[in-house]
């Protein structure tokens, strides 16, 4: 009791504007582009109960297609402060083929610190010249950042954001009614040297191949996702919530990337984001990309970065200035969902959409991967 007499439940007007403390704005002509100071709420699990075993039966869809586009998502009401917390409930999948759900609380901390379905769509996301690039090579691929992308077996990408946790878009584990095939025994790849075979009678049996790349697999012990998802099934409020952790049987041994909470579009520097993935139509090969964020959302950034089906999942990440520590941090701030085509007016329109890493959402994958609220205060 004495524990809960530190939190204060809030409601939804003070949860949809926990924002910015500091700002990331330029004060004189040598001005870097900084982390800004969020108030990051506080959710901790309050009930869980034990769910039947899924069936598994649901196909891997590696893009989400939604009509609601930017002017859509910003019409929609703002979800009451119960539709919040059933949201960010989520599911927990296990390697056993077991599940639970939990319900989650919200506080904050006093005293503390602070319509076009029926028409076909384009099968590539490719805007004019493609401005993808391959990364070859172990040098740069066995190398932070790029060597924080990882390969989901049902075919998206993930990124390493913990020594044990993976995290990556909901669709690539669930389609928003039922787990897909693959993951009741899904896998993450880490891209290795290829050993070769040494000369016969010699003391060494092999050696890496610095030019061939293959992956070796890990386990997953279990995948939260959270309900919005689920109830949203990829409709206008599931899109928001398309991400999910991913819990690995053993630690990876690789640098990871923090999660942050993700800026206004202003604020990243040039105004621009950058991901990592493993598109289909290069097969076995880690593509990165950068480009310019067109519009956002609360929960949304919609840009045009070149992508192909297989990214999903990708981390969206920006470089800026940490003032606490004095130096450039790179942090994850979204989750690159996929293609949504949007017809505005008659007017079609493409865009690739990218789940942003609220407050909220920040305060959960944190707490999903330390199990303890007071590691996630600094957003």
């Amino acid at each position: 009791m004495r524990e809960r007499s530190r939190f204060t439940m809030v409601g939804l007007p003070v949860l949809v504007f926990l924002w910015t403390i500091k700002g990331a704005f330029p004060a004189h002509s040598h001005w870097k582009p900084t982390w800004p100071s969020y108030r990051v709420p506080v959710i901790v699990p309050q009930l869980t109960v034990n769910l039947d075993k899924p069936q598994f039966d649901a196909e891997a869809k590696l893009e989400v297609v939604s009509p609601c586009g930017p002017s859509c998502h910003k019409s929609s009401p703002l979800p009451t402060y119960e539709e919040v917390k059933d949201y960010l409930s989520y599911e927990t999948l296990y390697s056993n083929g077991s599940r639970t759900e939990t319900e989650v609380g919200i506080y904050i901390i006093t005293g503390g610190s602070t319509g076009a379905q029926g028409r076909s769509r384009r099968k590539r996301q490719i805007y004019g010249y493609d401005t993808r690039f391959s990364i070859f090579g172990k040098d740069f691929l066995l190398n932070y950042p790029f060597s924080t992308s990882v390969k989901l077996s049902t075919g998206c990408t993930g990124t390493l954001v913990a020594e044990k946790h993976v995290l990556t878009a909901a669709h690539c584990i669930h389609d928003g009614k039922s787990y897909v095939k693959g993951a009741k025994k899904l896998r993450v790849g880490f891209l290795r040297p290829r050993l070769k075979d040494g000369i016969k009678g010699a003391n060494v049996s092999s050696s890496p191949d610095p030019h061939k790349m293959k992956f070796q697999w890990i386990r997953v012990k279990r995948t939260h996702v959270p309900k919005g998802w689920i109830k949203g099934n990829a409709n206008d409020i599931g899109m928001d919530y398309d991400y999910a952790l991913l819990e690995l049987k053993k630690p990876h041994k690789r640098k990871f990337m923090k999660i942050g909470v993700s800026p206004t579009a202003k604020q990243l520097p040039g105004g621009r984001i950058h991901f990592s993935g493993y598109d289909n139509d290069r097969p076995g090969n880690l593509v990165y990309r950068f480009c310019d964020v067109r519009d956002e959302t609360y929960d949304l950034l919609y840009q045009q970065c070149d992508a192909q089906p297989g990214a999903s999942g990708s981390g969206v990440y920006v470089r800026m200035w940490k003032r606490q520590n004095n130096k450039w941090e790179r942090k994850i701030i979204g989750i690159f969902s996929g293609h949504q085509w949007v017809d505005t007016n008659g007017s079609p329109q493409d865009f690739n959409v990218a789940v942003r890493i609220t407050p909220l959402k920040y305060a959960q994958i944190c707490y999903w991967i330390t199990g303890n609220y007071q590691h996630c205060r600094d957003g």
